[in-house]
């Protein structure tokens, strides 16, 4: 048997989606308990973004931004779900700790992450390791991607979004 370089489907890179692709489907579990589904937003505009953890300074930092600008989110007609690697519980207590009003989804398996590119090989203070990829994703009605933003930065990311997506 000889050692052969890995081909990349066999590394951790992740496959990273684009604007113009169909946006994968999925069904998770919300910090209530309850069944949230992509196709739930049909004919929706949908931020979904993806953040490595509940309750750590990046992580809440970001959720605030996205909880401050929901109104304005709304109103141009997007909304906003974070989806994370968290158990419920954990969710459930980040949602009511930091007052986020918004969907926050549990993907333990990682398989939704791994759909949308979100999981995979990342530098981290010049080491490289497998972990969720900070990304956003905007969806038009039709379940199309028309933004697909990896390796955000927690600060000033909102801010950003808004500004290209047009929102005031």
């Amino acid at each position: 048997m000889t050692n052969s370089p890995a081909s990349a489907a066999d590394s951790d890179a992740p496959t990273r989606l684009a604007p113009g692709d169909a946006a994968p489907a999925f069904t998770l579990t919300d910090s209530e308990g309850s069944s949230v589904s992509l196709s739930d937003f049909a004919g929706s505009k949908v931020i979904l973004y993806f953040y490595p953890a509940a309750m750590t300074p990046g992580c809440t930092t970001q959720a605030c931004d996205f909880r401050d600008s929901l109104a304005s989110l709304q109103g141009a007609g997007y909304t906003v779900l974070g989806i994370s690697k968290d158990k419920v519980s954990k969710l459930k207590e980040f949602a009511e700790r930091d007052g986020l009003t918004y969907p926050l989804l549990s993907d333990e398996d990682l398989s939704v992450h791994k759909a949308y590119g979100a999981y995979g090989e990342k530098n981290s203070y010049g080491k490289i390791i497998t972990g969720v990829l900070r990304s956003t994703f905007v969806i038009n009605e039709e379940g199309t991607l028309e933004l697909a933003l990896y390796n955000v930065k927690a600060t000033g990311h909102v801010a950003s979004l808004r500004k290209k997506l047009k929102i005031a």
